[in-house]
């Protein structure tokens, strides 16, 4: 027969590897919670990080077509200045100008 030492040894061994798997069951699953924690975090930010690429894709095309709009101002100004200089155009005055009106059509009228 085993003596009560022999037991309560016995049983302090089984009671410490209960507590050491406890433990372990415990991390794991901490760790599992912190790992799916991550993986939301993750996709959160790269939600966030899609919306911010698409933002700056259309910022950039606004920016090429504010480009166009302000080279095509600033030829207008250049076709005005060559056709004065250099062909002579001008815009003639209010007495030499004639308004031509087409006649209105029976579709118009309605």
């Amino acid at each position: 027969m085993k003596s009560s030492d022999e037991i309560e040894t016995t049983e302090n061994k089984v009671g410490k590897k209960v507590v050491a798997y406890t433990v372990l069951v415990a991390l794991v699953f901490i760790s599992a919670m912190m790992v799916v924690f991550q993986v939301f975090e993750y996709r959160h930010d790269y939600r966030e990080l899609s919306s911010y690429m698409r933002e700056r894709d259309d910022l950039n095309a606004e920016w090429g077509r504010l480009l166009i709009e302000q080279q095509t101002f600033g030829a207008t100004a250049q076709i005005g200045t060559r056709a004065v200089t250099q062909l002579r155009m001008f815009s003639p005055p209010a007495a030499e100008t004639v308004v031509i009106s087409l006649p209105m059509t029976s579709e118009q009228n309605k």
